[in-house]
């Protein structure tokens, strides 16, 4: 019985991290546009080289350097 009443004592509150778990919905979703114009970017560097082979993973980090350099100037 005591364990009965230890699970309802907050029964409104299905997610008592709420605050936390919005914040982290916020920052996601301020990631997610950043997140997509590098990979904009990354293509565009890929293009820039004529859609030859090279490395992707240096593509993206090109892109990120220079996407986060301008947005501190």
């Amino acid at each position: 019985m005591p364990q009965e009443k230890k699970r309802m004592k907050n029964p409104g509150n299905p997610n008592p991290g709420g605050a936390r778990s919005t914040a982290a919905s916020r920052s996601q979703a301020q990631a997610e546009p950043m997140e997509e114009r590098i990979r904009q970017r990354a293509y565009e560097i890929y293009m820039a080289r004529g859609g030859a082979a090279g490395d992707a993973m240096a593509d993206w980090f090109q892109a990120e350097r220079e996407l986060r350099a301008g947005m501190q100037e």
